[in-house]
């Protein structure tokens, strides 16, 4: 029995960030897939939870800024839509793993939180 348990803690582990919507109420991908799956689609919005100077000194062209220390238990004006697909991220994943949980827990229903800037392959901007 323990040697299952381990197997299945193993295989957990192995299956890396990319963990599907489930108890946390959102799903995890990796960089490329997200990158992957916004040059399939439109209608989405890319969320940026990092501070305003983070977000001001470079962000993903497109992003909107609400930092995740905002985002609380109270309707999001920027975000109308719970349904609309939500990309978020952060600087290193961190804090978009967060905000990606209390979405989630505002009822928001499409959410992919997919780590942080550090690792994003396309152009950046600044304000």
């Amino acid at each position: 029995m323990k040697k299952i348990m381990l197997l299945l803690f193993l295989s957990f582990l192995l299956a890396g960030c990319t963990a599907p919507a489930g108890d946390s109420g959102y799903r995890q991908v990796s960089m490329d897939e997200a990158v992957a799956l916004m040059d399939g689609e439109s209608g989405y919005i890319i969320l940026d939870v990092r501070t305003a100077e983070e977000f001001n000194d470079s962000h993903i062209p497109g992003a909107v800024n609400i930092p995740n220390e905002e985002i609380g238990t109270e309707e999001i004006p920027q975000l109308p839509d719970k349904d609309q697909k939500i990309f978020v991220y952060c600087r290193s994943g961190n804090r978009s793993k967060q905000a990606s949980e209390k979405l989630a827990a505002l009822g928001y229903t499409n959410i992919i939180e997919f780590g942080g800037i550090n690792s994003w392959p396309g152009e950046t901007v600044s304000e």
